[in-house]
């Protein structure tokens, strides 16, 4: 007689998931909540609403079975992004900072009427920016209905050293002169060495901040007090990177980096 072993079945493989999918679906023990940097205080928890989400689009089902892991991969596909847990899923390391809050009120018949208006701005310090306005009742509500939409608006940056005092390595200004309008405010983004800084207003820092770009002359004119067209027109100035077309010696000379900097 032999001893034959039953044989074992190889267990099954769990599925590879976007990381912040990953983070929510994992056991509470390994969940750190400082990990999450992109938790206001007081405010909706992403990785809760990622373990209750329910993908509506065609996009957010890609996501969800695993098809699609990163963030440029959602961009390659062509398809629009319109639910903010895709964002949360691709983009876990993703932080927000309200940069303005204004209180509007206006006189009608049945009294006066108080509305607030929020400014904010999401990213990852790495490439990935989004802005937004909007218009509510309540602050806090507000708030997050803005940052909801300033997720799914985010876009690539295009990062690059285009100053003459650069050295080789990796882009951390911007590759070439460019202008952005907002109403009567015109923001100009300059190429900077690296060590520089960001020489320009604080809203205007504070959105490049989040965008990645650490080093950048600017020149600025029209109504630059009025905080939203200010921070809007630093933000068009980054769309309008995004719509020149450069070719591979381009890139290559001015080490240009679109989005993340991926190893």
């Amino acid at each position: 007689m032999t001893d034959e072993s039953p044989e074992t079945n190889p267990a099954p493989e769990a599925p590879i998931l976007a990381p912040g999918l990953a983070k929510a679906l994992a056991p509470v023990e390994e969940v750190v909540q400082s990990d999450f940097r992109g938790r206001r205080r007081g405010g909706p928890d992403p990785l809760a609403a990622l373990r209750a989400w329910q993908p509506r689009t065609r996009l957010g089902r890609m996501v969800m079975s695993g098809q699609i892991l990163t963030f440029e991969d959602a961009l390659a596909t062509g398809l629009p992004i319109r639910e903010v847990e895709i964002v949360d899923a691709l983009l876990p390391d993703i932080t927000d900072d309200v940069l303005a809050v204004n209180m509007i009120q206006r006189m009608t018949d049945s009294g006066r009427r108080v509305r607030f208006n929020v400014l904010c701005v999401v990213g990852n310090s790495d490439g990935y920016v989004g802005l937004s306005v909007c218009k509510g009742k309540e602050v806090a509500g507000t708030i997050r209905k803005a940052i909801d939409k300033a997720k799914l608006n985010i876009i690539p940056v295009m990062r690059g050293n285009g100053s003459w005092e650069s050295s080789e390595g990796p882009g951390t200004s911007v590759p070439f002169m460019v202008t952005g309008r907002s109403a009567s405010t015109r923001i100009t983004l300059m190429p900077a060495p690296a060590g520089k800084g960001l020489v320009i207003g604080d809203y205007g820092r504070r959105v490049l901040n989040l965008a990645g770009v650490t080093d950048v002359w600017s020149r600025s004119s029209g109504q630059t007090r009025t905080t939203i067209n200010f921070a809007k027109a630093t933000f068009n100035a980054l769309v309008e990177l995004n719509k020149t077309r450069l070719t591979e010696a381009d890139h290559r000379r001015l080490n240009i980096i679109r989005g993340r900097e991926l190893s």
